[in-house]
């Protein structure tokens, strides 16, 4: 009768179980005819029981607990005067005894894979006393295995190469499954490997796990990946034993057995002559079934009409063959080209060396376009010479230009006038001539640097540069002059024939030899008795004292012109004049003051005292200026009037002031005289501008009906009037509203003949009064009375 995998374990397991059990004999304690052991006194008897290692069954699923062994004492009588305790690993919680019997009990599943042992300790004790009747001892309780687990593969899944075409039994790979049973303890752990799938390309060791090629010549570029799946089964493989599986993924690395070859045996590509230099005419590439460094080519020109007018290049990312220009393309000097190009591995294997060269050949035809190109000067750098003292319309010199084209069109000529700005220069439109237009001067400009456009009479849109460099050459048009600002001075203690000077000249010009000046004192200073010249022949001259005795009170400056003259042909002169100054020296004859005043100050007052006079005489006179200023600006009227500054606006605020002895704002004089100019005013804080404003409404005063008539044709005449500035409407206080507390306080008001105030008393205030007293006094001369 067969039996399957899962029965074969059960009965495995009942017959460990049964084994287990019958040995249980050996475990128990054996009676010793030794003496009884005695705690008192200092001899040690010899242990009473003993016993051996127990042994247990893992993984038991039964409900009942599992009986482990038996333990027993030859001091136990079976009375159940002695009582057995048991200590230790997993005591009371895993294991318990019978304290009667000695019986050991496991009341939890064991996994020998959790803990393979337990130790514990053991002891008989007198059930009265509570007092051991035996030594404690130690024993081990083994967890027996049973194949509980299957191989495992920790380290999968695998993945791993090998080069393709490699010979049968390449190793690739070795897998490793481990197994948590018992190794020293049956077949449990002992693992043979087999391969589920990869077949036929690959097989694997059944005892180490190496994986190795089944097949030869094996194609990356057929099947570059290969799944693989090996299993590993403890029991060297029998049946009933655990498996487990893992995953390989084999992929094959290229190498180089693929030569290069070109999709076709020729090309043709068309190309502008106008094509720039090192202008990319075409991509060409040569396939190659490889990857990577295997892949990588070198392709060049081996034969052909264009090889110094073309070259080719690789482009290490693409390993396309980069075709470029090297040299200009004239589609009338040739119209296509010829190239041999070959392309080759770069690496090459010579163990596949049999499958032919690794290299291919292709050829390339460029046909060149024509196209129409703009016209081309015979030099692309003109360089001319012409003096500066040139009249206009000399010749300076003549470029030349051409169409290259077949058709050979007509060319004319103009400067850009982005190049001359000034327009110096003019050229012939059709012979290319080129001529001054106006004065030139070297010293502003030596060279100018000219572009001509040359363009087609067909196609003006085609146009050809040139460059012309017109340098300008010197005439001896500069007088010679000091080469700088000479502060000379004399101390008045220096001695005849001292040297208080040595100057030089500089020319704008620049003669080819170089300059060469003289220098000498003009006819009227030859022969004066203070100061000589002295011409060094080095284009330099020295100034010399020729008396002794200079004072600053006599004589503070002195000027002496010097005549200067250049070596040009013609020479040019210059008289400069050099300002020599009369100073105050100390004994190293170094100035200490020039200042001819100087001696008309006071001796004691030091420097010091000097500047802070004179900062005082400052500040005094700028505080009396503001002063002034304040003053001007507070007394100048608003309108300019060259008789008499009259106000005749009346302006309108909220502010009542000052009640009717205010008489700054307002000049009521305006108001007695009705014939007064009416002449356009000048005011000094406002800027005309033309307004309109609203007529107000007024209070009819009966009594003053010449201040009505008044007020009311000058609104008119501001109301029509456009151009009538708007300070110049009258505005009157006589109206403050409906119900008004204090009535009227205006001025005007108070002039009427019911007013009850007095004013009499302003014409004896003084002639500041006087107007006043005129409008508001009620005296026989009074206007209004």
């Amino acid at each position: 009768m067969k039996l399957g995998k899962v029965e074969f374990c059960r009965f495995l397991q009942i017959l460990a179980l049964f084994l287990c059990l019958s040995g249980m004999n050996q475990a128990e304690l054996t009676r010793s005819r030794s003496k009884p052991y005695f705690q008192s006194g200092r001899t040690r008897t010899k242990r009473s029981w003993v016993w051996n290692q127990f042994f247990v069954l893992e993984e038991y699923m039964g409900t009942d607990p599992l009986y482990v062994g038996k333990l027993h004492s030859d001091v136990d009588k079976g009375d159940g005067s002695i009582k057995y305790i048991l200590s230790g690993e997993g005591a009371s919680s895993i294991f318990i005894i019978d304290e009667n019997t000695g019986d050991i009990h496991a009341t939890k599943r064991l996994d020998r894979e959790e803990q393979a042992y337990y130790t514990l300790r053991a002891q008989a004790l007198d059930r009265l006393t509570n007092k051991p009747v035996e030594p404690e001892s130690e024993f081990v309780i083994k967890i027996q295995d049973i194949n509980d687990n299957e191989p495992k593969f920790l380290d999968g899944p695998y993945t791993a190469g090998v080069p393709e075409m490699s010979p049968v039994g390449t190793s690739v790979v070795q897998v490793t499954a481990t197994d948590a049973d018992d190794p020293t303890y049956g077949n449990s752990a002992r693992v043979v490997y087999s391969i589920l799938q990869g077949q036929p390309y690959f097989s694997v060791e059944p005892k180490t796990g190496v994986i190795k090629t089944a097949l030869p010549n094996m194609d990356r570029e057929a099947k570059d990946q290969y799944l693989l799946v090996i299993q590993a089964k403890d029991m060297v493989g029998q049946n009933g034993g655990l498996s487990g599986t893992t995953s390989v993924t084999v992929t094959l690395t290229d190498v180089n057995d693929n030569p290069p070859r070109f999709p076709r045996r020729s090309y043709q590509y068309n190309v502008p002559e106008s094509l720039p230099v090192a202008s990319v005419v075409a991509r060409i590439k040569a396939a190659d079934a490889d990857v990577g460094p295997n892949a990588e080519m070198e392709y060049k020109i081996v034969d052909g009409d264009g090889l110094g007018v073309f070259k080719i290049s690789v482009d290490k990312d693409t390993q396309e063959g980069i075709i470029t220009i090297q040299k200009e393309l004239d589609f009338e000097a040739k119209t296509s080209y010829t190239l041999r190009i070959e392309a080759a591995n770069m690496h090459v294997d010579p163990r596949f060396l049999s499958l032919g060269p690794f290299s291919d050949m292709t050829t390339v035809k460029i046909i060149v376009e024509d196209v129409d190109e703009p016209p081309v000067f015979t030099s692309r750098l003109y360089s001319m010479v012409v003096s500066e003292a040139a009249k206009i319309g000399t010749i300076i010199g003549t470029v030349a230009a051409h169409d290259p084209d077949a058709s050979n069109s007509p060319v004319r000529y103009s400067i850009d006038r982005n190049t001359d700005l000034e327009r110096y220069f003019n050229i012939d439109a059709n012979s290319g001539v080129i001529t001054t237009a106006k004065s030139l001067d070297r010293e502003t400009n030596a060279v100018h640097n000219i572009t001509v456009l040359a363009m087609e009479s067909q196609n003006p849109a085609q146009i050809g540069r040139g460059y012309v460099a017109i340098t300008i050459l010197d005439i001896n048009d500069n007088a010679p002059e000091f080469a700088m600002e000479y502060e000379t001075t004399v101390c008045e203690n220096a001695q005849p024939g001292q040297v208080i000077q040595k100057i030089s000249a500089i020319d704008k010009d620049d003669p080819p030899n170089g300059h060469q000046f003289y220098f000498s004192l003009t006819a009227e200073a030859a022969n004066n008795h203070n100061f000589t010249l002295q011409d060094n022949k080095d284009n330099t001259a020295t100034i010399l004292t020729r008396r002794n005795g200079f004072r600053r009170q006599e004589q503070s400056v002195f000027y002496l012109p010097i005549f200067i003259v250049d070596s040009g042909s013609p020479s040019l002169s210059s008289t400069n004049t050099l300002t020599i100054r009369v100073c105050d020296c100390d004994a190293d004859g170094i100035a200490q003051t020039c200042n001819a005043e100087a001696y008309i100050l006071p001796a004691g007052l030091s420097t010091g005292a000097l500047i802070a006079i004179l900062a005082c005489v400052l500040t005094l006179l700028v505080l009396v200026l503001l002063i002034v200023t304040m003053r001007r600006r507070k007394k100048e009227p608003l309108i300019f009037d060259e008789e008499r500054d009259i106000r005749e606006n009346i302006v309108r605020y909220d502010d009542e002031g000052g009640g009717e002895e205010d008489t700054e704002a307002f000049d009521m004089a305006a108001l007695r005289n009705l014939n007064i100019m009416r002449d356009t005013k000048t005011r000094r804080d406002v800027t005309p501008e033309i307004q309109f404003l609203s007529r107000p409404t007024f209070k009819s005063i009966p009594d003053n009906v010449i201040f009505r008539e008044f007020i009311w044709e000058r609104l008119k005449e501001a109301d029509v009037d456009p151009c009538a500035p708007p300070y110049d409407s009258l505005q009157t206080y006589a109206f403050e509203g409906n119900g008004s507390v204090a009535e009227s306080l205006s001025s005007l008001d108070s002039i009427s003949s019911n007013s009850d105030q007095n004013y009499d008393y302003l014409s004896d205030w003084g002639p500041r009064f006087k107007r006043l007293a005129d409008m508001y006094g009620t005296g026989p001369d009074c206007l209004y009375s």
